[in-house]
């Protein structure tokens, strides 16, 4: 099916990248609020300011403003390459430099929020809301003392375990794990931690058996920022079932990834036949010692992150992907469920989707296959805010 492939909306056809009148006016009414978006790392490497529309990548903020973004967990990433020389917590703290630097100079259009009240007054100012998120391992040892200091310079979630590499104290989906699995009671201490700050805990990228303990244990409810559901593609990387409704029980909230690789089978074969590994694959990230400059210059040309070239026909809709998400909602409920891009971070969208500016193309996928409104308003935002409002009022107890 080619780009110029129709859909049937209220009984007319229209261009499948089309979004009607009704989709543009629920979209811009709706609070979007992203899961997962990577922000500032490209910036590292590149120089550029995320006030400016930037050429290629997926993220800047004209483009959030074009596609009615109101909030963002506004992700740090901590790539692999750092964790063999123990600079992953000195990476961190250049990140939230930058993020703040950044912020700073384009505050006529974004502002960090550190409580949901803040999120609420940026959102009358008619600007977007930036919520300071790590993806990655902050602390490979997890010190509860560099977790309190990250706090104090407005980081408000965190990733448990260490994206694709292993930690000293929570499983990795994608890392040898520890004879004991899931979390040891280091980990248990990191959770309880996160829970007395308010800290949003993130599921994503972590073991089967971290999710469990994860859930047993928090006192507060738990996000997946951008996830994806193991029954439709069998991977380490998505979420079986049975955890899943787990997540909702406790009050969580799942965060649906854009990318193709997460649900669409064709698409995953095709892409890990022709790169040779699956996309969390590490073992090429080299232990030999190496400066942070030196890392720095074989890093750069990853960034930004973009998704695979590959041949249009392979690629689901907007509607299809829409589809994996009412999968879902079978599951946990449509409470529990939530929009986690991971633009910049790698995806390769749904077709006619090639940016964040393309959001209100999921509006319309979404009013195509029947969506009661007040069931889009929930996953574009309002799911996510409620778990962010109840996961800080638990950590005042």
């Amino acid at each position: 099916m080619s780009r110029i492939a129709v859909v049937l909306v209220a009984g007319m056809l229209l261009p499948a990248a089309e979004v009607s009148e009704r989709a543009r006016k629920l979209h811009q009414d709706a609070f979007v609020f992203d899961g997962h978006v990577h922000v500032i790392n490209r910036q590292l490497y590149d120089g550029s300011d995320i006030g400016q529309r930037l050429k290629g990548g997926q993220v800047d903020l004209p483009r959030a403003r074009q596609g009615g973004v109101d909030a963002m967990l506004f992700s740090l990433f901590v790539p692999e390459e750092y964790y063999p020389q123990r600079l992953e917590t000195t990476y961190t703290l250049r990140l939230l430099d930058l993020a703040h630097r950044q912020i700073a100079a384009n505050s006529a259009h974004i502002a960090i929020a550190y409580s949901p009240a803040d999120l609420a007054r940026i959102r009358r100012e008619g600007k977007i809301a930036a919520i300071l998120d790590l993806e990655g391992g902050f602390d490979l040892d997890g010190g509860l003392g560099v977790l309190r200091m990250l706090h104090r310079l407005g980081l408000r979630s965190a990733q448990l375990p260490a994206h694709n590499w292993a930690n000293r104290f929570a499983d990795s989906c994608c890392a040898a794990s520890r004879p004991a699995g899931g979390l040891n009671e280091h980990g248990r201490a990191v959770v309880r931690e996160m829970n007395r700050q308010g800290m949003l805990i993130n599921i994503s990228h972590a073991s089967d058996e971290t999710v469990e303990q994860v859930l047993e244990i928090s006192t507060a409810p738990v996000i997946a920022t951008h996830h994806g559901m193991r029954a439709l593609n069998d991977i380490p990387r998505n979420m079986p079932d049975h955890l899943i409704r787990k997540l909702a029980a406790k009050g969580g909230v799942i965060g649906f990834h854009i990318g193709n690789e997460f649900h669409n089978r064709k698409m995953f074969d095709w892409r890990t036949a022709n790169a040779g590994k699956p996309f969390w694959d590490t073992s090429d990230v080299s232990s030999k010692p190496m400066t942070m400059d030196l890392i720095d210059k074989l890093v750069t040309p990853k960034f930004p992150m973009m998704g695979t070239d590959c041949p249009e026909s392979l690629l689901f809709t907007p509607e299809e992907w829409i589809a994996v998400i009412e999968r879902a909602i079978s599951i946990a409920g449509e409470d529990h469920v939530a929009l986690g891009s991971d633009f910049d971070g790698g995806p390769t969208p749904p077709r006619g989707i090639h940016d964040i500016a393309d959001l209100p193309q999921l509006t319309q996928a979404m009013l195509n296959r029947g969506w009661p409104e007040a069931r889009i308003r929930k996953f574009l935002g309002e799911n996510l805010l409620r778990l962010w409002r109840n996961v800080v009022a638990s950590g005042r107890r």
